[in-house]
């Protein structure tokens, strides 16, 4: 075999084995998104409950209408335990960066203010905020 057919045979073989890897990681992160930001969001908690019941006991349609709304109302109240422990840790971070403030230089203080604003950019959907049951998903 020649040296030019050789080695454009392994530039080759190169080409689709990074090809095959590149696509296998944007694969892979497309089902890593699914898995971890929309599949577990805490707003689909009812539907996921609703599902699972339905196909794990094999309820009948009348079953299934007798039992949405009581995982309805189940929904809702983990929904409600979520919001109230999520202000709850916004009000003690809060709370502790006041009190670590008061013993910082300016330019500390400063600093704990950029880590504060980076955190927000970064979670958005964190903080004091309202955000009802009807809210659609955020994507992130």
């Amino acid at each position: 075999m020649k040296s030019a057919l050789k080695w454009k045979l392994i530039a080759g073989f190169l080409l689709v084995f990074v090809a095959g890897g590149i696509t296998g990681m944007a694969l892979g992160g497309l089902y890593a998104r699914h898995l971890f930001f929309e599949f577990h969001h805490p707003r689909l908690v009812g539907v996921r409950m609703k599902e699972r019941l339905r196909t794990e006991l094999s309820l009948t349609p009348e079953q299934v209408a007798k039992v949405s709304p009581i995982v309805d109302k189940t929904a809702a109240q983990l929904q409600e335990i979520r919001r109230d422990t999520g202000r709850r840790v916004h009000d003690i971070m809060a709370e502790a960066h006041k009190e670590i403030a008061a013993n910082l230089t300016d330019e500390q203080r400063q600093k704990l203010q950029q880590i504060e604003e980076r955190h927000r950019r970064w979670h958005p959907h964190h903080g004091p905020h309202e955000f009802g049951p009807e809210s659609p998903p955020a994507t992130p």
